[in-house]
């Protein structure tokens, strides 16, 4: 059984769901100490939803030589600090759903025609265990590389993302911690290993409007205001809106309504109000605040009396190609002969907080085909492979 594997049993036989950590992160903590990273548990959230948070880093970095010199360095040399790679992950899996559905337990690791099955086998704990393999591997042979090395692993991405990976970012902005490249270990292959990365994610806006009207009977309506008749033209130009175009990495901005409440649940009485859910997925062409002020001048064009409360759940962000794209790339071209996509699409991931800290960032790791599923599996053959991938990005990096 290669070391992949085995940390990522491990790691999938404790039950994990969010915001339940159950150990995992102390067993990456045992590894990460032996290897002499500096590691700091963070821990956030009210007592019934308490995450815990892993912060650890690397600092036994090769300064760069004095050449020609036979003198003590100079401060810029003795402060010398190395770009920095950190690979990102959740330690927190989904809920396994009903247990009767599964074929073998969900925490149990187990082995079917060359498949390893079990909760978070692809999402994402057999990611977790290949950047750790793959750092030990590749610290053994350079022991003091030209690089900074750290891991932020949460329990909190699965559920409400409030007291994970966001509190340890902050806490990394208070103090000027500088991240160069940043590896997020999401599930975003699609066919085989390697066909697609992440280097980017679409904002997320979510807005409840309440459109208010005056209640009545149904047969007297010149005595009520219909408020679902008063919002039915502003629905329909905001679904005609083309609020972007997208750019050569995003696609145009969405506005999707997701839930429409009004009435008593009588068939004989006009509604006092309407709700509405609704949702931006928006690319960089677009702003969070550029997005409200088109929507709410809509509204107001169509004289709605209304009131509206905004959820920003992320900023869209994007990482251009250049040093960490061409590393992953051409690691993934080497191990698996892949000429890999560059992707946006999809949900949301922990990236949009890294993201305002660290200016490359990309997400990848194995086929997220069975992710969140009964049965979640990972093609134990791939795990090698993705860990030498990922360290095949930390010799080209250490390179430069």
């Amino acid at each position: 059984m290669s070391s992949t594997l085995r940390l990522a049993e491990q790691l999938i036989s404790r039950p994990s769901v969010t915001p339940d950590d159950a150990g995992c992160q102390d067993i990456l903590i045992a590894r990460l100490q032996a290897l002499g990273f500096e590691c700091a548990t963070i821990t956030s959230g009210p007592d019934n939803f308490r995450v815990t948070n892993l912060w650890a880093k690397f600092k036994g970095f090769r300064a760069p030589a004095l050449a020609g010199r036979a003198q003590t360095a100079p401060d810029s040399i003795a402060n010398f600090e190395p770009k920095t790679l950190v690979f990102a992950g959740h330690s927190d899996v989904v809920p396994t759903g009903p247990l009767e559905q599964w074929t073998s337990h969900p925490f149990t690791p187990s082995h079917r025609n060359g498949v390893l099955y079990g909760r978070g086998a692809a999402d994402m704990k057999t990611s977790i265990a290949a950047m750790v393999v793959a750092v030990e591997e590749f610290l053994a042979a350079n022991p003091k590389p030209n690089l900074s090395i750290a891991f932020l692993i949460t329990s909190d991405e699965e559920g409400p993302s409030i007291d994970g990976t966001a509190v340890v970012v902050q806490q990394l902005k208070e103090r000027g911690e500088v991240l160069d490249y940043c590896i997020v270990g999401e599930p975003t292959s699609v066919n085989q290993l390697g066909d697609m990365i992440k280097n980017g994610r679409r904002g997320t806006l979510s807005g409840k409007l309440s459109v208010k009207g005056v209640q009545g009977h149904i047969a007297y309506p010149h005595v009520a205001d219909n408020p679902i008749h008063r919002f039915a033209p502003a629905l329909a130009e905001l679904v005609a809106t083309e609020w972007d175009a997208g750019n050569a990495f995003f696609p145009a901005t969405s506005w999707q309504v997701s839930n429409v409440h009004g009435g008593t649940g009588a068939s004989n009485i006009i509604p006092g109000e309407l709700v509405v859910d609704f949702n931006f997925r928006f690319s960089t062409e677009s702003t969070a605040d550029s997005l409200k002020a088109r929507l709410d001048a809509i509204l107001a064009k169509h004289k709605l009396d209304y009131t509206l409360k905004w959820t920003l759940g992320g900023q869209p962000f994007l990482t251009v190609p250049g040093a960490l794209v061409q590393a992953i790339t051409e690691s993934i071209r080497t191990e698996t002969g892949v000429q890999t996509e560059l992707s946006t699409t999809g949900g949301t991931s922990d990236g949009r907080f890294i993201a305002s800290i660290c200016p490359q960032l990309i997400e990848f790791g194995p086929i997220n085909a069975s992710i969140h599923k009964i049965d979640e599996h990972v093609l134990v053959s791939s795990l090698d492979p993705l860990k030498n991938i990922y360290k095949g990005v930390l010799e080209r990096l250490a390179a430069l």
